[in-house]
């Protein structure tokens, strides 16, 4: 048996319904059984005795996840603090800033809606201007990425938010490149990294953008609400928490920052997706005898795979892109047609996977995570012919 068939072999680890064909990880992540038992256990834990669990452990706790996470990401973990999810860190960073009459907020067209939207709620409430930047579906090369969102800077560019890995096209944009050219001009660059965690080697302080977020609960299967915020360290006096708390801007104490701090103590929640990260971490590295290495490069050769197969088999007007372990094809269609293919696959073919209306076109958006077999892509390749 193959490698790539052997991927459905392990499904069981995770809790998914066997009844639907799951090619959809990209969107809201699938998290193991181990890694929810571990959830369940600390959330036992706090409630058996919630003062000491929250005023007591919390703090060492936090303290040992942020670590393993800043090693996985090639951080510094003082420039590291959860959110919960990549949402909430863009909304954190745009929040915080202040813009004027007349800057400017650059980003592309392959940005998240959500994200997209905050950034012209902050552009509206002070007056700046929000420039969308045209980055083609299958863009050449980084090089013709890098260059189009630097024709678009003036002098009155203020932020650039940029994709690492987009979620509409699954393109990997070249991040090191971009952030190298706009923060080298002073500007600001805002990273949203929501697929980057866990599908791609990440290099935090090596790459040096102002301010990166990203999801743990896709790729590092961490529970849903664990997400990360960077920021670099001579931003950080400019940075709040969106809930303003008991220890905002207290002063360091013992081995945290104010920064830390302001982000560690938010009010009352559920900690446990955060605390649960090491115990991703740590499970995801196991499915694979070379550890995360295996399992990103296993993903990426996986999600080439699909693309190779599906090409073969379903008419699109463009070609699929598979630098990543998501793979996006163009299909012909109209963009208002993607939600009713998307509910035909999945009503009358049990196959859960997004078709994303993208300008005026429709792109379906296939995710290789470890439990997903080529089987499963048969099933699609199957179905989609006759829906097209």
């Amino acid at each position: 048996m193959t490698l790539l068939a052997a991927r459905g072999a392990i499904r069981d680890l995770w809790a998914l319904d066997s009844d639907v064909t799951f090619l959809n990880h990209g969107s809201f992540g699938a998290c193991p059984r181990p890694v929810l038992e571990a959830q369940s256990e600390l959330r036992y834990r706090l409630e058996a005795e919630p003062v000491r669990f929250m005023t007591r452990e919390l703090g060492p706790l936090l303290a040992e996840a942020r670590a393993g996470l800043a090693e996985f990401l090639g951080a510094t973990a003082e420039n590291l603090v959860f959110v919960p999810n990549a949402t909430a860190g863009v909304n954190t960073i745009l929040r915080s800033l202040r813009f004027s009459p007349g800057d400017e907020l650059l980003t592309t067209n392959h940005a998240y809606r959500a994200c997209l939207n905050a950034l012209q709620f902050v552009a509206e409430r002070s007056g700046a201007r929000v420039r969308i930047v045209h980055v083609d579906t299958a863009p050449t090369s980084g090089a013709a990425v890098v260059e189009a969102v630097l024709g678009a800077v003036t002098r009155r560019t203020r932020l650039a938010m940029l994709d690492h890995v987009t979620s509409p096209t699954a393109l990997v944009f070249p991040i090191e490149a971009l952030v190298g050219e706009l923060e080298s001009r002073g500007i600001m660059v805002l990273v949203d990294a929501a697929h980057s965690p866990g599908m791609l080697p990440m290099a935090l302080e090596a790459i040096g953008a102002s301010f990166t977020t990203g999801n743990l609960h896709k790729w590092v299967c961490a529970p849903k609400g664990a997400g990360f915020l960077h920021v670099r360290s001579d931003r950080q006096p400019m940075i709040r928490p969106l809930a303003v708390s008991h220890r905002l801007a207290s002063g360091p104490v013992g081995n945290k920052s104010t920064f830390q701090l302001d982000f560690d103590w938010v009010g009352t929640i559920d900690p446990t997706p955060y605390l649960c990260v090491p115990s991703a971490l740590a499970f995801m590295a196991s499915l694979h005898s070379q550890g995360w290495v295996g399992v990103m490069r296993s993903n990426r050769e996986a999600a080439q795979a699909a693309a190779d197969l599906l090409d073969r088999v379903v008419p699109q007007p463009a070609p699929p892109t598979a630098a990543c372990a998501m793979v996006s094809l163009g299909l012909p269609g109209r963009a208002e047609d993607a939600a009713p293919l998307q509910d035909r696959l999945f009503f009358e073919h049990r196959i859960e996977v997004p078709i994303i209306p993208f300008a005026a076109s429709r792109i379906l958006r296939v995710s290789m995570q470890r439990y997903v077999s080529m089987d499963d892509v048969a099933r699609l390749a199957e179905a989609l012919p006759a829906l097209l």
